[in-house]
């Protein structure tokens, strides 16, 4: 297997630079938009553990996608931290040559206890879900009345373990847009915040239009509470993030993936708790690896496979989303990590 391939780039033209990689479909919250109480209850069955990638398997795949041009790697879930050892985990990536970034997408709650220990396997940085302050909001999109405190407590394990930190609101018109600015404030001297368009994810979180926030308005209502917001350039190219930033160079992002859709840049792909591979958020299906790497195939033909893969693939369905579109069957987000 060579050490370096060529610019692996898809039917449209575009590389593929991120792996996000799901180690759980279990999660600690019930959150509205994503894992809402209803579908997955008390009796819901969630994946068997010898169903799941082991850390092995993870870092073998994650290797090979290195050399096909991933430079970043993201731990995502369900809530990636209910994964026993996953220190192990982030080590063992960290070591991996050509990875210039590992970082985890988490709602907070348990980095308390791990953030010091993933910091010193080799973690980055995490990116944490908070979508209101006040306690009320925050129980009622959580689904089970967790309050707001114990993710705070997460992001300043996080920060004093050394781990950058940015922060993830998921905006519904309706629910918490009305205290966005009061997040924004509380927050900007500590981590980015970044506020996402409420999205039509997996099949269950009752997504309509008419609770969408677009990111515009967002950037308007927080510039309307303070000095105005101006924009700045991304960081690289594919950000998902538009950055803004105040007088003093707080940095506030949107995430506009409705009213606005970046599909053009998109260099993501998604591998599942389970290896199926996800060439968009919004995938109907994915593609077996798990199968092929338990029945022996090589390295260089797993790197076929996938190369096969991503060179045919066309998904753009942010650009494309109507009506329609929007109703079909998905991916749950708890099995891809969003």
């Amino acid at each position: 297997m060579s050490p370096t391939a060529p610019t692996l780039t898809d039917a449209l033209g575009r590389p593929l630079r991120d792996l996000r990689i799901s180690v759980t479909d279990r999660c600690n919250l019930r959150c509205t938009y994503c894992m809402p109480g209803e579908i997955f209850g008390p009796d819901y069955a969630f994946l068997p553990r010898e169903e799941l990638l082991s850390f092995e398997e993870i870092e073998r795949l994650a290797r090979l996608f290195v050399v096909l041009g991933v430079q970043k790697l993201r731990l995502t879930g369900g809530e990636p931290l209910l994964r026993r050892g996953l220190p192990e985990l982030v080590a063992r990536l960290s070591r991996l040559e050509g990875v210039q970034d590992i970082a985890m997408t988490t709602n907070g709650l348990l980095l308390p206890r791990l953030a010091e220990g993933l910091k010193a396997a080799g973690l980055h940085r995490v990116t944490v879900s908070l979508d209101a302050l006040d306690p009320e909001v925050f129980g009622q999109m959580n689904g089970l009345g967790v309050h707001p405190d114990k993710v705070l407590a997460g992001i300043e394990a996080a920060l004093t373990a050394g781990l950058g930190v940015k922060i993830n609101t998921v905006v519904q018109r309706g629910v918490n847009d009305g205290a966005l600015a009061e997040l924004w404030t509380a927050l900007r001297g500590k981590a980015v915040v970044r506020f996402i368009e409420f999205m039509d994810v997996g099949n269950h979180n009752g997504w309509n239009m008419s609770q969408v926030v677009p990111s515009s308005e967002v950037v308007a209502q927080l510039s309307a509470a303070g000095e105005a917001l101006r924009p700045v350039a991304a960081h690289y190219p594919g950000e998902v993030a538009a950055r803004y930033v105040d007088a003093q160079g707080h940095e506030a992002g949107v995430i506009s993936s409705v009213s606005a859709p970046f599909c053009g840049d998109c260099s993501r792909a998604r591998l599942s708790a389970v290896g199926q591979l996800y060439t968009c958020l919004f995938a109907a299906s994915g593609f077996d690896l798990r199968g092929p790497l338990r029945s022996g195939e090589s390295d260089d033909e797993l790197l076929a496979r996938v190369r096969g893969l991503w060179s045919v693939r066309r998904d753009r369905y942010s650009e494309e989303r109507g009506e329609l579109s929007a109703r079909h069957q998905k991916v749950e987000m708890s099995h891809i990590g969003g």
